[in-house]
């Protein structure tokens, strides 16, 4: 944020401050369950990987909603 706006509690700017430093990723390691319930869904499907890149690729350049 770049300017305060006078309508917005300072505990809300402070909030926003913490937010823009945080980064994204996982907040911890898989449990050994998590795991083992991911190695016995089996592979993965190549078509759900194909349709996700191919989303990626579609969605990569639209600016705005409703673009598509």
């Amino acid at each position: 944020m770049s300017e305060a706006d006078p309508e917005v509690s300072e505990a809300t700017h402070e909030a926003e401050t913490e937010d823009e430093a945080r980064t994204s990723g996982a907040d911890r390691e898989p449990t050994p369950e998590e795991e083992a319930a991911a190695e016995a869904a089996g592979p993965l499907d190549p078509s759900v990987a194909e349709a996700y890149k191919r989303q990626n690729e579609v969605g990569a350049d639209v600016e705005g909603e409703g673009a598509i």
